[in-house]
C-alpha cells in the first residue's frame, strides 16, 4: 500500500493507472488470474513451472557447488587452482549467457534450469569454501588428539561448523534463482511468473505484470521463511561458538 501511495501522491503523480494499476485493478487482475488463467494457462500451472525450475535449479547448485567448495578449503592446490575460475565466472550475469545456453541446451526446460544452476553454483561454492576455512584450528587439533581419523573430523567438525555458511549461501542463492526467473522464461515457454511478466508487459497488462511479480515475493519470503525454520531447528548451535 505504501509503494501505491508513494507513486501516485501529488497532483501529478509519477505513473497513471495505465502505467501502474490502482490496488482495486491489481486485485482484480489477481480475481482474474485466479479463476481463468492467463494465456490459457492456469495460475496454479504458471507457479509450479517457475517454482519447479527454481527447484531444480537451487538443488543441482547446491549438489555440485557443495562439494567443491568442500574440496577448495580442504585443499589449497584445488583452492589455488579454482579460484581463479569461481571469480572469473561468478561476476557474469546469467542473462548475458542465455544465447549460448538456448544454443547448447535449446529453448525448452534445459537452458532454463541450467541458466538457474549457474546462477546458484558459484554462491554455493563460496559459501561452502569459507563455512570448511572458517573451522577454528584449535577444534581439529583438539579432535585429532582424541584419536580422530580425517573422515571423522570432516564428518564432526568440519560439516557442523561449515553448514550455517552453506544455509546462509542457499537463502541467498534461491534470492539470486527468482531474480534470474524471468530472463529464464523469456523464450521458448508459455507457463511460468517469468514467462507471465514478459507476456503480460508486451500488451500493457501491467495489472498482471505486478500480480505476477507479487507472487514470486510471497513464494520468495515463504521460501526463505522455510529456510529460517529449518536453520533454527538442523543447526542450533549457530552463534555458539
Amino acid at each position: 500500500m505504501v509503494v501505491w501511495y508513494l507513486i501516485k501522491m501529488g497532483e501529478e503523480p509519477l505513473v497513471n493507472d495505465r502505467t501502474f494499476p490502482s490496488q482495486c485493478q491489481t486485485f482484480d487482475a489477481f480475481i482474474e488470474f485466479w479463476s481463468d488463467g492467463y494465456r490459457r494457462v492456469s495460475l496454479w500451472e504458471h507457479t509450479y513451472a517457475s517454482l519447479n525450475r527454481v527447484i531444480k535449479g537451487l538443488v543441482y547448485g547446491v549438489a555440485l557447488g557443495v562439494p567443491i567448495g568442500f574440496a577448495m578449503g580442504l585443499s589449497n592446490r584445488l583452492r589455488g587452482f579454482l579460484d581463479p575460475i569461481v571469480e572469473l565466472l561468478r561476476p557474469v550475469p546469467p542473462l548475458a549467457l542465455l544465447p549460448l545456453f538456448i544454443v547448447w541446451f535449446g529453448i525448452g526446460e534445459s537452458s532454463k534450469v541450467n541458466l538457474l544452476f549457474f546462477a546458484a553454483i558459484w554462491i554455493m561454492i563460496i559459501a561452502a569454501r569459507a563455512g570448511v576455512l572458517g573451522v577454528k584450528g584449535s577444534k581439529v587439533h583438539a579432535t585429532y588428539s582424541l584419536g580422530a581419523n580425517k573422515w571423522q573430523i570432516l564428518r564432526y567438525v568440519v560439516l557442523p561448523n561449515a553448514l550455517p555458511d552453506i544455509f546462509t549461501g542457499v537463502r541467498v542463492a534461491l534470492g539470486i534463482c527468482w531474480g534470474t526467473l524471468v530472463a529464464a522464461e523469456l523464450t521458448g515457454t508459455t507457463t511460468g511468473l517469468g514467462a507471465t511478466i514478459f507476456a503480460a508487459s508486451k500488451f500493457f497488462r501491467m495489472d498482471i505484470v505486478v500480480v505476477a511479480i507479487i507472487i514470486i515475493g510471497v513464494i520468495g519470503v515463504a521460501m526463505d521463511l522455510v529456510m529460517r525454520f529449518l536453520e533454527a531447528k538442523l543447526i542450533p548451535w549457530r552463534g555458539k561458538g
